[in-house]
């Protein structure tokens, strides 16, 4: 019998899908898929360190449901998000003559989901495709609402397109081979939740952060209360008109150090983030939006969960300033050459600041860096 501990149903018209959470849902994932969606064949995208540890069971659940599939291997990491690793992924599913009525697999974390959907809403003009999430950084965030794409080296994420999933299986059991760190990155996306506008579950983190560690039920909830948080302000703004920004918290600081940091293991994503939440709190307090002792408990919550949260947390030498500052002007969110940033009045109190003087955040960041 498989097991679902929570479900959650992102309505979107004609595009609605589920996101179905719990134990083994891999070992289940071809009777889900037979079910759900007969007469299909899958393409499977991971990448080599998910493979060892995830790949076998998806495999022969597939092929105990009599299900066909190809794997496209790419190589791990952030680095993967690229115009090359893309090329791979598209010919790889042309080479294995999948039609577009057949459906990609993405099975591994944020950087698969994002290059195998994309890859998905170009090939044949697009083709469904299926989430897998197999980090916690996933399960709770880039799995969910539709957000493909690759980086550029003029910055993260700056080609994609919108491309929504038709189902989402979150294996809980996928989260144990995750090492400490890997663990933590995603769950400054999970903390991110509770300080844009939920600050009763800051709290509630606050107070089963350990349990979440340690892989209890409080793990499952907290992975479930995430994905619903989502999904209501995808509905409400699937294609980041408004709302929907509040979710890039601390990534406007966060992806600028990752492009500083070459996108490499000196700075995962969710580690940037983390930095980044607390640089946007901090900035938040210096222009007198939000009380200092917030900037103390998010910085302190953070840390708990084995997370940096300063510059000087991050291996190696940063570029300069001036490097830092041309990094957020290729931001997304800025519009006409004017700076937006997701800033705060205190925990849970998130919102959009839109035309922020340049100036500020330079001398922000200039003497965060000698911190």
């Amino acid at each position: 019998m498989i097991q679902i501990d929570h479900k959650v149903h992102v309505a979107l018209d004609s595009r609605a899908y589920d996101i179905l959470i719990g134990p083994s849902l891999l070992d289940a994932a071809g009777a889900i898929l037979k079910e759900r969606f007969p007469g299909r064949s899958y393409g499977i995208v991971t990448d080599e360190n998910v493979a060892k540890a995830q790949l076998p069971r998806l495999a022969a659940s597939l092929a105990s449901a009599g299900l066909q599939f190809e794997v496209i291997m790419v190589p791990a990491g952030e680095a993967s998000k690229n115009y090359a690793v893309l090329e791979q992924v598209v010919e790889g599913l042309l080479a294995a003559r999948l039609e577009r009525g057949d459906m990609v697999i993405a099975l591994g974390g944020g950087v698969i989901g994002d290059l195998a959907g994309f890859a998905a809403s170009i090939t044949r003009r697009g083709m469904d495709f299926v989430q897998m999430p197999t980090s916690l950084l996933a399960q709770v965030d880039s799995s969910v609402g539709g957000k493909t794409g690759i980086n550029s080296p003029h910055g993260k994420n700056l080609v994609g397109a919108f491309h929504q999933p038709r189902l989402v299986l979150a294996d809980l059991s996928a989260l144990d081979s995750l090492d400490r760190r890997q663990f933590a990155a995603g769950y400054a996306e999970v903390a991110k939740y509770g300080l844009i506008d939920d600050p009763d579950f800051f709290d509630w983190l606050d107070a089963n952060l350990d349990d979440i560690l340690a892989g209890g039920p409080a793990r499952g909830e907290a992975v479930a209360r995430c994905c619903a948080h989502k999904a209501r302000v995808v509905i409400e703004d699937e294609k980041e008109t408004g709302v929907r920004a509040l979710l890039n918290l601390g990534h406007t600081f966060g992806h600028a150090l990752e492009k500083d940091t070459g996108y490499s293991d000196r700075l995962l994503h969710g580690e940037g983030v983390a930095i980044g939440m607390v640089l946007a709190h901090g900035f938040s307090a210096r222009l007198g939006l939000a009380p200092g002792q917030d900037l103390g408990r998010v910085s302190a919550h953070l840390k708990r969960a084995g997370l940096p949260i300063t510059l000087a947390d991050i291996p190696g030498t940063l570029g300069s300033t001036e490097q830092l500052m041309a990094a957020i002007a290729q931001d997304k969110k800025v519009q006409r050459g004017a700076l937006t940033f997701i800033l705060t009045r205190g925990i849970g109190r998130a919102f959009i600041e839109k035309n922020v003087d340049p100036e500020k955040v330079r001398n922000y960041l200039e003497e965060m860096r000698n911190v």
